[in-house]
């Protein structure tokens, strides 16, 4: 009979995550190494050709070096002041906007899955991109110009901020907000913005409805330095936030009540995670149009190659999310140049098929 002083079961230590967490490393590391790859092919292509190390001859030359001291060092480090102008001016700021816009909408997508328990939920869900085209179609209809060429941005971000608050509103019950209502809410939202764009859509001139279908596709186009400026404070929160509840989300997995007993505070979490959504697809939204797709296919990508643990799957997310989007934006600028197709186009190509290979994975997998 064991002695009173000693326990009779010893629990076993936490031996699975000891053995993962060190496997973090070498995937992130892997994802970054293609990021910056994808970072450099996309600002080199294009009309004007940029070779990679003319890219870091400049990047350098902007940092303070002497292009002749870099020319000297080695010869591909010699640019043009044309490339200079077009990389400084055009690309870069493209590239980048594009890389904040798929780490958060990737993020996004992998919180709010981990949110509702539910592989199919993605920004999209909340409302916040229906609020943002319903208020940018009235902005372009009733002719709004108040901040210039800030007003779309504005008003795109204020549109997907007020659905998602009348959502979490409607979602609450004695001083809970039931994650199903909010499913249920979030449809019913969505149906509502698509209708009132539909209503403004109809009454459109020639320019506007141009306009609004424009935006509606989604375009990195209208990035500048201005506008990366303007998001990246808004993304970059969204995106320092969303790891710290990586092991609330990973309770969330277990459902909300053994979420409770494990001492997270169900309510706060949602809260953070669906202000955090709303303030990075918001602000994402509101620069580059509605893009679809890429919050939904890369937390699946992540998951089938490592598993649901959200401390690798968030930070993963955010990068190949990233690369993503990059690429998708040079097929976009390139696969019909010179003209530019809208990027929305390119995610729900890849999308949509991504997603019929997985049910009809799931389809055989469930075959007697």
């Amino acid at each position: 009979m064991p002695a009173a002083s000693e326990p009779i079961h010893k629990p076993a230590p936490p031996a699975t995550a000891a053995v993962a967490r060190p496997r973090r490393w070498p995937v992130l590391l892997l994802l970054a190494a293609l990021l910056v790859i994808a970072t450099l092919v996309s600002i080199g292509t294009g009309a004007v050709k940029i070779a990679p190390l003319q890219v870091i001859g400049i990047l350098l030359h902007k940092l303070g070096f002497s292009a002749a001291s870099l020319a000297d060092a080695h010869p591909g480090f010699a640019f043009t002041d044309q490339q200079a102008a077009v990389l400084h001016a055009i690309r870069l700021p493209r590239v980048l906007l594009g890389v904040l816009v798929g780490a958060a909408l990737s993020v996004s997508g992998a919180a709010l899955q981990g949110l509702f328990r539910n592989p199919l939920a993605d920004p999209g869900l909340l409302g916040v991109s229906s609020g943002a085209a319903l208020a940018v179609s009235a902005s372009i209809v009733l002719g709004f110009k108040t901040l210039g060429l800030y007003t779309l941005p504005a008003a795109a971000f204020t549109g997907s901020v007020a659905a998602i608050g009348i959502i979490y509103a409607l979602a609450r019950k004695d001083g809970r907000a039931n994650v199903a209502t909010m499913l249920l809410a979030g449809i019913a939202i969505n149906a509502l913005c698509g209708a009132g764009t539909g209503v403004f859509t109809y009454f459109s001139n020639e320019d506007q409805l141009r306009a609004i279908t424009f935006w509606l596709l989604g375009s990195l186009g209208g990035a500048t330095w201005q506008t990366v400026i303007a998001t990246a404070p808004l993304i970059l929160a969204c995106l320092c936030v969303m790891p710290f509840l990586a092991s609330t989300l990973n309770a969330l997995l277990l459902g909300e009540a053994n979420a409770r007993h494990l001492g997270i505070s169900v309510e706060t979490a949602k809260w953070i995670i669906v202000a955090m959504v709303a303030l990075g697809v918001g602000a994402s939204v509101a620069m580059t149009g509605m893009i679809g797709f890429v919050g939904l296919v890369v937390p699946h990508l992540i998951r089938l190659w490592h598993g649901p643990n959200h401390r690798l799957l968030l930070p993963a997310s955010a990068l190949l999310g990233a690369i993503l989007l990059v690429l998708a934006d040079l097929a976009a600028r390139t696969i019909v140049s010179p003209l530019e197709m809208p990027i929305g186009i390119v995610t729900s190509a890849l999308g949509a098929p991504f997603f019929l290979y997985l049910l009809l994975r799931k389809k055989g997998l469930n075959a007697p």
